[in-house]
């Protein structure tokens, strides 16, 4: 049964956006924050399980990350509906993703299989959206949060995901290039 254990909490953090997205939207971020960290947890617990008693799966490997990004795109999405957020921060994140999609289905469609990994700048950027996101959340819940942390997360937000939008079209280039060469 304890297999199955992380692969069900990452489901579950994949379900959790709904709720999420509806609380923002509803402008209920207390109840928003505690959602999102209760998602935060199912990531830490379904990885640490996983690891500790060698139940990793390629399912649990595929769907991870996508709990992970479907969880900032609607968190994103939803707190620039109700303007926590400015809409081209969203659309900065929401694109760097997409990008990295259409270049990983294009290596795959005229290079061929990959085996992807995130780098440590992608790591990074997707822990500096979650703090962020918290940050924002936590700013309504709690008064005494400076606006200019947001501005500053903001920027670091906007920086990070071009920064690592960049690394991964520039490693994947290199990797397709090589690719090529040995090929003829």
């Amino acid at each position: 049964m304890l297999q199955y254990l992380p692969n069900c909490l990452t489901f579950l953090r994949l379900l959790l956006a709904i709720p999420l997205g509806l609380l923002i939207l509803r402008e209920q971020y207390d109840w928003a924050l505690i959602t999102g960290v209760i998602a935060g947890i199912t990531d830490a617990l379904d990885g640490f399980i996983a690891r500790r008693f060698d139940a990793l799966s390629r399912f649990g490997a595929i769907l991870d990350p996508i709990a992970d990004k479907v969880l900032i795109t609607v968190t994103f999405v939803c707190m620039a509906v109700v303007e926590l957020v400015p809409w081209y921060l969203s659309i900065a994140v929401i694109a760097r993703d997409l990008i990295i999609i259409a270049g990983a289905a294009a290596y795959y469609r005229f290079i061929g299989p990959f085996e992807f990994a995130a780098s440590n700048l992608s790591k990074s950027n997707m822990a500096l959206q979650i703090a962020f996101c918290v940050l924002v959340l936590l700013s309504q819940v709690l008064d005494t949060i400076p606006p200019q942390l947001t501005l500053v997360g903001t920027a670091a937000v906007l920086f990070l995901a071009a920064a690592s939008g960049f690394d991964y079209v520039m490693s994947w280039t290199i990797k397709a290039i090589q690719s090529r060469k040995t090929k003829e």
